[in-house]
């Protein structure tokens, strides 16, 4: 008869047990990084943060001079790139308020909305650093308990003991290590996202108050001719 696998939890419950409390701290740093990460992630799919096609069609229509076809692409888009897009359409167009100081506005604006988008950032930062620092202290803690009870043994020195000791010390390390790495790189997307969202907010945000060069290019030509002629 084929016996069952046993279950995992028991064999992880006793490994954290080996490693003390140090290791419990870790596992639950690994939940906050778990937390934070299904937070952020929702928050920036909620917000567009990983769409920005619908915001560059409304960009290139109000540079055709179809004002409002691009307002009617970002009303119908909820992402952040369209909602900033969408401000500085309404403030470009604006007859009564300047356009520098309506650029000043979307800007304030969209460094608003990108402080939101980074919140709680931080603790991944926090916790990357600080995951091998703790399994750095949980073995140093460990060695000096397995020296100590190799003292303890006197002239009956048992290398088992040692070696256990060296084992669950070097313990704390590894879950240190497994916590901060992934942390790294879940902390690094976020950043790199975020990056780009603020460059092409900047582009996205230039393009509305600069001028269509392509389009004027022609007359350009036109008057340089002209004052050849002259």
């Amino acid at each position: 008869m084929i016996e069952p696998e046993a279950s995992p939890f028991p064999q992880l419950l006793e490994t954290m047990n080996a490693g003390g409390p140090v290791v419990y701290l870790l596992c639950a740093l690994s939940v906050v990084v778990l937390s934070v990460t299904f937070v952020k992630l929702m928050q920036f799919q909620m917000l567009g943060v990983f769409r920005n096609k619908l915001a560059k069609q409304a960009v290139k229509q109000f540079r055709n001079g179809k004002s409002q076809a691009a307002l009617g692409l970002c009303m119908g888009c909820k992402s952040i790139r369209c909602q900033v897009v969408a401000k500085a359409i309404r403030g470009q167009m604006h007859p009564h308020i300047n356009k520098e100081q309506a650029r000043e506005e979307v800007l304030r604006d969209a460094v608003d909305r990108l402080e939101s988008l980074s919140s709680h950032l931080r603790i991944l930062e926090v916790i990357a650093a600080l995951a091998p620092l703790l399994g750095l202290f949980g073995t140093v803690l460990g060695m000096i308990d397995a020296f100590q009870q190799l003292e303890n043994a006197g002239n009956q020195v048992d290398p088992s003991i040692l070696s256990g000791g060296i084992w669950l010390a070097l313990l704390t390390t590894a879950v240190g290590l497994a916590v901060a790495m992934p942390t790294v790189a879940i902390n690094s997307f976020f950043e790199r996202r975020l990056e780009r969202l603020t460059h092409d907010l900047d582009n996205l945000i230039a393009q509305v108050f600069v001028d269509n060069f392509d389009q004027t290019s022609f007359q350009v030509v036109e008057n340089a001719n002209a004052w050849q002629r002259a």
